[in-house]
Parts: structure tokens; sequence; C-alpha cells
């Protein structure tokens, strides 16, 4: 990470843009054929179990939002993914649904409306398949949006992992609630990077507690939508991490220290804010940085809250990688025009090895500190033949 960073908003928008132009939905070529639309594919998952997925509206009444100025409650709009056990006949989720796409070309002024934006591989409301899973946070950087990793997201989960996705209103993308509000990061941001962490910590707090509620069979959405068959009792909420990307890392960082329940985190190229800079943690955590915005030599939050880890540590770096590269973005950056793909900061690795390297990366991490599964493959000491993309740094 360079000493002055370009904003979130910059690193974030630029790819945004071409994100929404990103991924038709395989299981359904024809609509954006007959729409003239340009279809452009994230991969699938590569795990046995199939992906199921629900949508939540949280209120938090305990909270009030902190920046419509309306004296609201806190709303959090959130998916549970799981393993499914069938998804014949329940239709994949959008990437982003009707609302949110019409914010994000509105934003992009037309330039992406030759484009359509993704669906998931994520099945709606599929029952959830039996059994207790590790629960996995995860927090999305500044101005994007929950489904942008789920290249990442749907790839655990088809390994056996329940993850939830948390957008932040006011801090995240756009955010879509099902009155049909949009929610989008006002310009420029009216409270500092660490405010803004702190909210997004509590958000994650929130949600633990409403998954626990799910878990005991109740129903937490909002508008009482029904939930998944099979869902209530899945969720081993003994065994649950965090990750996050740039301030989703820092987020998952500071829920951590805020709740003993997160055992274990993950920040991808995040710069940290808040108390646990200062104060650390004692349970494993991952760094992941890039040489573009390296963390341990040129972000002055990394080197104090290093210093501070008493647990299990790492960091780790993608090589001929940039921000984003950690996102769904770099998988998209090949299928849109040169003029789009230089905003995205994907950087110059290919988008096959930079997927595969960050999918097998997060899942060994949570392999070992979630499941008591060896690391087999070295990853985790930056030293796997299959993924030389992946380099040791410190820990």
């Amino acid at each position: 990470m360079p000493p002055v960073r370009p904003t979130r908003r910059s690193l974030i928008a630029g790819g945004l843009g071409a994100v929404a132009a990103a991924a038709v939905p395989l299981s359904a070529p024809g609509h954006a054929s007959a729409a003239g639309l340009i279809p452009i594919r994230l991969a699938g998952p590569t795990g046995p179990a199939p992906v199921g997925a629900v949508e939540l509206h949280l209120v938090d009444r305990s909270r009030t939002e902190p920046r419509s100025g309306t004296g609201a409650p806190r709303e959090l709009m959130v998916t549970v993914h799981y393993p499914a056990t069938e998804v014949r006949g329940h239709a994949p989720l959008p990437w982003l649904p009707s609302g949110a796409e019409r914010a994000v070309k509105a934003r992009f002024g037309g330039a992406v409306d030759g484009y359509a934006l993704p669906w998931t591989h994520s099945a709606d409301r599929a029952p959830a398949r039996p059994g207790r899973r590790p629960v996995l946070l995860y927090s999305p950087g500044y101005t994007s949006d929950r489904t942008f990793n789920t290249l990442v997201v749907e790839d655990l989960v088809s390994w056996g992992y329940v993850v939830v996705t948390v957008d932040h209103p006011y801090d995240s993308g756009e955010v879509e609630f099902p009155d049909g509000r949009v929610v989008t990061c006002p310009e420029p941001d009216p409270v500092g990077r660490a405010e803004a962490v702190a909210v997004r910590a509590d958000d994650l707090r929130f949600v633990l507690d409403q998954l626990a509620v799910v878990n005991r069979g109740g129903n937490p959405d909002a508008q009482r939508r029904p939930l998944p068959r099979g869902l209530c009792g899945s969720l081993d909420l003994t065994r649950t991490g965090a990750f996050g990307h740039s301030r989703g890392g820092a987020a998952s960082a500071a829920v951590m220290y805020l709740d003993e329940r997160v055992r274990a985190g993950i920040d991808l190229d995040g710069a940290l804010y808040g108390p646990v800079v200062e104060h650390g943690l004692d349970r494993p955590f991952l760094l992941m940085d890039t040489v573009v915005h390296d963390g341990m030599d040129q972000d002055p939050t990394w080197h104090p809250f290093w210093e501070r880890l008493s647990g299990w540590r790492r960091c780790l770096r993608l090589a001929d990688a940039d921000h984003n590269s950690y996102t769904d973005l770099v998988a998209v950056a090949p299928q849109v025009p040169e003029a789009v793909r230089q905003r995205l900061q994907a950087g110059t690795i290919p988008a096959d090895r930079a997927v595969a390297a960050v999918r097998a990366t997060v899942r060994a991490f949570f392999d070992v500190w979630l499941r008591g599964r060896p690391d087999t493959a070295h990853l985790l000491d930056g030293a796997s033949p299959r993924y030389p993309e992946i380099g040791y740094i410190a820990g």
C-alpha cells in the first residue's frame, strides 16, 4: 500500500462500473442474448455441494442510523449462503437487484448499459443440506457491495461453510431494501474511517446475534419472509470466522477485538482502524497484501497491529496483484474493454490464477482454525507448488 493511497471510492468506483457490467447468469444466457447485452461470466464454485442462499432484511432497533440524520433504526441487508441439498426449481439470485442495478448504471452515465449484470450461482431459498457448518462473516470494501466477492464466497460454501455477506448502508455500495429503497454512499464520506469501521463492527456483532435467532428456529427478517427448509440448527456458531476486503478487512479485525465469538479472521488488503491497532488480537489472523499496496512496508497501521498479535499470525502476498485482485473484479477485467480494464485495479496476475489462489488460501486458513485440518498444501507458509502466486512475507 503506497504512503498515500487512492481513496477507496476511487479504487472501488473505478471497478464498480465494470463489475456492474459483469457476469451474465450462466443459467440464463438466453435472456442476455435476447436483450442484446454483452455476456461476461464468472466461474462457478469448485466444491461438491450446490449453493443455496437467502436474503435477510435486519433491523437493529438498539441503534440509530448514524448517517441518515433521521433517527431511524440501523437497517442491514445480508445474504446467508449455505450448502444446499437440491437447487432445481430455485432461481439464482441476481448479483444486484434491479434498483441497485439502475443506481450503478446511472452512476456511470450509461457507460455500462450495454452489459448484463451478473447473476450468482446461489439458488434462492433452496433447502439446506443437513449438518452443522462453520460460519463466516464477510464485509466488503468501501463503496463496494456484499456480492463483489461472489467467487470466493460461493466456493467456500461449496466446500461446506455457511458464509454471511453483509452490506453496510451509507458505507458499502448500492444497498437495496425489500421496499425498493436504494441507499448509496454519500460524497464525501461524512464520518471518518475509524468511526465507519466501528459501525461495521457493530453491524457484524448484530448479525451474529440474529444468526443465533435463526439457528433456534426464529425468523429475524423484517418482512418475515420464509426461511429455507433445514437452515435452522445448521449454523455452528462456536466455529465463527470473519474476513473482508479493504475496509471490510479492517471490520473483520475490529469485530474480533470486540467479540470473542469470532475465532479467526482475514484482512484482504485493508488498512486498519480503531482500538485493535493498539491492542492487537489473541486469536489467529491473516493479513494479505500486494506489492502495489504494501501494507507491511508502507501502511502505518499494519506494523503496530502486527506487533500486538499474540495469537497465530501470518502475512502473505499475492504476486502481480493490485488492490482489487482479491475480488470478482480480477475475473471481470479480461472480459471488458481496455478503457474500463484500466480502472479496475486488478493487477497483471492472470485472472484464473488469482481466483484459484485466493480461494485456496482463504479456505486453507479457515480449514485450519475452524475445522482443525492441516495445511497440507503449505499455502499458509507461502510454499505451495500448486499456488506459487502466494508468497510468504512474515509470520
